[in-house]
């Protein structure tokens, strides 16, 4: 057993050198290898992040004009009381100017409320006209409802607040009153079978009703 381990010793001591260089070679090409495999995948990692990022910058472009447009829409939601207020004070100035005055204040809240009017248009602002028309509950909130016929059942007859419509999205609903035709009396529900009604049942007699 001895001499056995003695003569492997001894064969692998006379080993060509050129065998070790052989094996340090193939050694040094494997982790070649593995180091051009991991190189190919941080550089398909970064291909893909390269694509995720292009994606996200033309989204980014394209949503850029609808984000500007609400930043807008904020601003001109913030504009619609003092709008309101003005168009209030018109109504009661041109009630004044019927009765013989007020002319002169009324010009200049015209002026004013045509400067609105450019200032909406421009910005794409177009206030809403449900007056006679069937009440929609996704544009317009009930207020009030009123006594109506068969005619005008379910339309809106009053505008209370003015709504808008932002392009093509609500900006503000309208706050209105809507008629409704008043339902009819229901008939008194018929009597049992061989039985009067109460209205025709007369007293026996000498029975005291």
């Amino acid at each position: 057993m001895k001499n056995h381990k003695a003569e492997e010793k001894k064969a692998k001591a006379e080993e060509p050198a050129c065998g070790a260089e052989a094996r340090a070679m193939d050694a040094a090409g494997s982790e070649l290898e593995k180091q051009k495999k991991l190189a190919g995948d941080y550089y398909n990692q970064l291909l893909r992040l390269q694509a995720d990022f292009e994606n996200y910058r033309k989204r980014l472009e394209k949503e850029k004009p609808e984000l500007i447009k609400w930043g807008k829409a904020e601003l001109l939601l913030r504009l619609l009381p003092l709008y309101d207020m003005l168009l209030s004070a018109h109504a009661h100035i041109n009630t004044a100017r019927e009765n013989g005055g007020g002319d002169e204040t009324l010009k200049g809240l015209e002026m004013i409320f045509k400067e609105f009017s450019k200032v909406f248009d421009a910005e794409g602002l177009r206030p809403m006209e449900p007056v006679g028309k069937c009440y929609d509950p996704m544009a317009s909130e009930i207020l009030g409802v009123v006594e109506g016929t068969e005619e005008n059942d379910g339309l809106v007859v009053e505008e209370l607040q003015r709504g808008f419509y932002y392009g093509d999205k609500i900006l503000r609903p309208a706050r209105v009153k809507i008629a409704r035709k008043k339902a009819a009396a229901e008939p008194p529900p018929p009597a049992p079978a061989g039985q009067k009604p109460e209205a025709e049942t007369k007293p026996e007699a000498g029975e005291v009703k």
